[in-house]
């Protein structure tokens, strides 16, 4: 086998942001009725960028604060408040060593599915999954449609041809494999690796793939859409990445590669 690619699913595998706009429709049912107004505009704002908390950043928890983590050190750079005022002495927060991600205290925002979260905890909601299975379970009714990337099934399988493929994802099992049935990828991929915890684990991942194919770290490629979750981590490692977004990220790196979507890289 001549390289080893490892996909991510959500918003890498399909198209689309209305899920993340439902979701944010649940969370806003948990708001108080008078700060739910202000909820929707501040939403609309992290959507279009117009807000210290927006893709690209990691959201505080605890401190409310939007913080801008170095990709290739992970170490906080800076910090601002709701209202987007700068925050003072960072140190003191979060000292000098690379910070660590979970899914609770600080989240990575590289997709769309966080900026309904760190509204909504901004805006006192305890407890976001289960507004987040409900969203899930919309994904797979009848009411929903998933938008599909033409060709993406033919050209997966011309990959695999002469390469691994892997998918991993932070999605649950059952979830994955109803979204791969609906999206037609179901046995595409040589292995799954679902709940895979990015970015905590991510680079563990990669290194227990590298060992388990015997892949040099240089021939292995990381495709998604999450820079934090599965881009920096590829490159710390001296691995290859593929970054899809429509943002422009301001980064050169012999082994980074950045389109606005998958088909813009199918096709080259």
């Amino acid at each position: 086998m001549d390289q080893l690619y490892i996909f991510d699913l959500d918003g890498t595998l399909y198209e689309g942001t209305d899920h993340f706009d439902y979701y944010a429709s649940l969370l806003m049912k948990d708001v108080d009725d008078s700060m739910r107004a202000q909820f929707q505009k501040d939403y609309e704002k992290m959507k279009n960028g117009e807000h210290p908390v927006k893709i690209g950043k990691a959201y505080d928890v605890r401190h409310d604060l939007a913080v801008t983590v170095d990709p290739m050190t992970l170490k906080a750079a800076e910090a601002h408040r709701w209202d987007g005022t700068l925050v003072e002495n960072l140190e003191s927060i979060y000292g000098n060593e690379p910070v660590e991600f979970d899914f609770e205290n600080l989240v990575a925002i590289g997709d769309g599915w966080w900026l309904p979260f760190a509204c909504a905890k901004h805006y006192g909601v305890k407890d976001c999954y289960p507004r987040y299975l409900q969203t899930k379970e919309y994904m797979v009714s009848e009411a929903f449609t998933l938008e599909k990337i033409p060709h993406l099934r033919e050209f997966l399988l011309q990959l695999k041809k002469e390469n691994q493929i892997v998918l991993m994802t932070n999605s649950d099992k059952e979830d994955v494999q109803r979204l791969l049935k609906e999206l037609d990828l179901a046995g595409v991929f040589s292995h799954i690796i679902s709940s895979a915890q990015k970015p905590s684990f991510t680079k563990d991942i990669f290194m227990e793939l590298h060992k388990m194919y015997n892949i040099p770290l240089h021939r292995i490629v990381s495709v998604g859409d999450n820079f934090l979750n599965e881009i920096a981590p590829a490159l710390l490692l001296g691995m290859k990445a593929v970054y899809i977004s429509e943002h422009p990220l301001s980064m050169s790196h012999d082994n980074f590669h950045q389109v606005s979507t998958l088909t813009e890289w199918m096709e080259k």
